[in-house]
């Protein structure tokens, strides 16, 4: 039996680890309760120091014992002189990278060693700079550290070029790394930002005008810049075309217009003696500062969105008091001020008439297209053409056909309607598990078209039956229809913002799946509804 080793039981084995397991535990609990009594009694030594360091060297996630230790360190700030302070929270720097070896996600240790840096007499932001590409080496998808980096570069004063040459590196050595992505599209407007237009000739500013503020067109790109970033993504999606990062970097890119905020819409009924007001974006009437004029005078209405439920809203409505439009034979003039954003809308209500509305005259750039770039078409026209390059090698790459079809809609909507049908086929059928979504997406694209084509037929009805739609949206733009065809769908509801239609008399629904009409009940012209063969509970 001499020199061959005893190979214990596993009964065995465990027992031992049980037991020294047990004893860990007390340890630790022992520790634990000798730091909360210590904190009670508000004591705070080196002891306290000690205990909560070796509590938090094997678990760094104990949120109280940071606090405790930021208690002790404030404390000894007030007892030792700067170089002690200074030497105090070196020495706390080095706990903390050990913590982060533990655990490199730890929410308490990096919100620990912002909170050290912060108070450090004489921060050395280089060393932090180094530990940040030593854990983004490791994982450079870990967010605590680039949120750390990010303030470490704000209050450094990091030059904004060498950060973006930063993201090159990474982005160089890994396509895929999507926090570089975003971090570089922060970057861009501050270090390329796109000139603010040039004012007209026969408005020019006064000579007093404040500059332009730098953070005017902070979110938006100059086109040289952009057109070297397209060349970047394009390699990148190249290189790997089942890689979402690049494509969701390439959608920013493209995505830069913003529709202007406005009111798009005042609708006056004499039979209701009521106004609607749509506005570009939803908002809260009762808080942005509406004012109603009527014929000079200032009204005292209360306005109130078309639904109990929304508290914001693109439409308002307000009743007038009784007899104030009623009379047919007067004529009116009304105006709503938007006083949060300093504009107005006016609208005459002429004799005999029992309705009027004014509204803005908006292209359909500016409707629907905001989503993507209203640049230069051929460069948008550029870009199609490489995805069409991508889409011949990759026929069934979701992430290039749904750019394409972005694309399409930036640049006509209504001329690549079918091709854009075609292709959200194909894309239910190589990403079934998102089949649901591009249906509701298809859905939205062919209401746009709609109206679009609604829009340029100057008509309040509003048709768009057996097109296979699975949701409803954009219903402000629908204020003023009258009649509205919906019949052959696959809709299961028409929800509370189909109360927007305010003007709708006439609702064919016939041949759908739905189940609620939660949005029918407060259309207050609603005259004769269709809903044959739903699902109607």
């Amino acid at each position: 039996m001499h020199g061959r080793v005893k190979i214990k039981s596993t009964a065995q084995q465990e027992e031992e680890k049980r037991k020294e397991r047990e004893k860990k535990l007390k340890i630790y609990v022992a520790a634990r309760d000798a730091c909360f009594s210590k904190r009670k009694e508000g004591i705070f030594d080196d002891e306290a120091l000690q205990l909560t360091q070796q509590l938090l060297s094997s678990n760094p996630d104990f949120a109280t014992l940071w606090n405790y230790r930021r208690e002790i360190l404030m404390h000894l700030e007030t007892v030792k002189d700067e170089d002690e302070v200074q030497k105090i929270y070196e020495a706390e720097l080095s706990f903390l990278e050990s913590c982060l070896k533990v655990n490199p996600k730890s929410y308490g240790s990096w919100h620990h060693r912002c909170w050290v840096s912060a108070r450090l007499p004489r921060p050395d932001w280089a060393r932090e700079l180094s530990l940040c590409d030593r854990c983004l080496s490791l994982d450079d998808r870990n967010f605590h550290c680039w949120d750390y980096r990010r303030m470490v570069v704000k209050v450094s004063g990091v030059p904004v070029d060498q950060e973006l040459s930063f993201t090159d590196r990474l982005i160089g050595s890994n396509f895929s790394n999507y926090s570089s992505w975003h971090y570089r599209s922060t970057l861009l407007p501050l270090l390329h930002p796109e000139s603010p237009e040039p004012p007209s000739p026969r408005r020019e500013p006064p000579q007093t005008s404040p500059p332009p503020s730098p953070q005017t067109h902070s979110h938006r790109v100059c086109e040289e810049q952009l057109l070297k970033e397209y060349e970047l993504v394009q390699n990148a999606f190249f290189t790997d075309p089942n890689d979402q990062s690049a494509w969701f970097y390439y959608r920013w890119l493209l995505g830069r217009a913003e529709r202007e905020e406005m009111i798009s819409c005042v609708y006056v009924s004499r039979d209701e003696e009521r106004v609607a007001v749509a506005f570009s974006r939803p908002v809260n009437a009762q808080s942005v500062g509406l004012l109603l004029v009527l014929d000079g005078q200032p009204q005292r209405v209360e306005w109130r969105s078309v639904h109990p439920r929304f508290k914001h809203s693109p439409v308002w409505i307000c009743d007038l008091p009784p007899g104030t439009i009623g009379d047919i034979t007067n004529e009116h003039n009304l105006t709503v001020h938007w006083t949060e954003k300093h504009t107005h809308r006016d609208c005459a209500l002429y004799t005999g008439r029992a309705e009027s509305w004014c509204r803005d005259s908006a292209t359909d750039q500016e409707l629907f297209r905001s989503e993507l770039s209203v640049e230069k078409t051929s460069v948008l026209q550029s870009e199609l053409q490489s995805c069409n390059q991508l889409l011949e090698l990759e026929p069934l790459n979701k992430w290039c056909l749904l750019t394409i079809i972005l694309l399409m809609r930036a640049l006509d909507p209504l001329g690549y309607e079918k091709e854009t049908l075609a292709h959200f086929q194909t894309l239910r059928e190589v990403d079934s598990m998102r089949s649901a979504y591009y249906s509701d997406l298809c859905s939205k694209f062919m209401i746009e078209n709609t109206i679009l084509k609604m829009e340029y037929a100057e008509v309040r009805v509003f048709s768009i039956s057996d097109k296979n739609l699975t949701t409803l949206c954009h219903l402000d733009q629908l204020l003023l229809v009258t009649h509205i065809n919906l019949s052959s769908n696959q809709l299961q509801r028409l929800p509370p913002q189909f109360a927007m239609l305010q003007c709708l008399e006439v609702l064919e629904a016939d041949d759908n799946i739905i189940e609620s009409l939660e949005g029918v009940y407060h259309l207050p012209k609603l005259e004769e509804l269709l809903l044959k063969n739903n699902s109607i509970l």
